[in-house]
């Protein structure tokens, strides 16, 4: 389910109980990834709940079934709240 020519992280099943900061630390990781190659990238994380980290979630149809993956514990507060941002790719055209 996946856009044609896309990079980055797709259907990605996490608790719903994991902190914002912890998602937005993904997100901005997707993101520097993205501006350094110069390429669009994309996130489709869900957060999934009454699940824990190992279960298996089934969505059915074409969508399938998921594992339920750990999210470390590792702190981005204070990586997140320097409130920077990402500048353009300088070859943004070339996508």
């Amino acid at each position: 389910m996946t856009s044609v020519c896309s990079v980055g992280l797709d259907m990605i099943c996490i608790l719903s109980s994991t902190p914002s900061s912890k998602i937005a630390g993904i997100i901005a990781d997707e993101a520097a990834i993205g501006m350094i190659n110069g390429k669009t990238t994309k996130i489709r994380i869900i957060l999934v709940i009454g699940k824990e980290a190992g279960e298996v979630v089934e969505f059915g149809g074409l969508l399938g079934c998921f594992v339920v993956i750990p999210v470390k514990k590792i702190s981005c507060d204070s990586f997140i709240n320097r409130q920077g941002r990402f500048p353009a790719p300088v070859h943004s055209q070339r996508n």
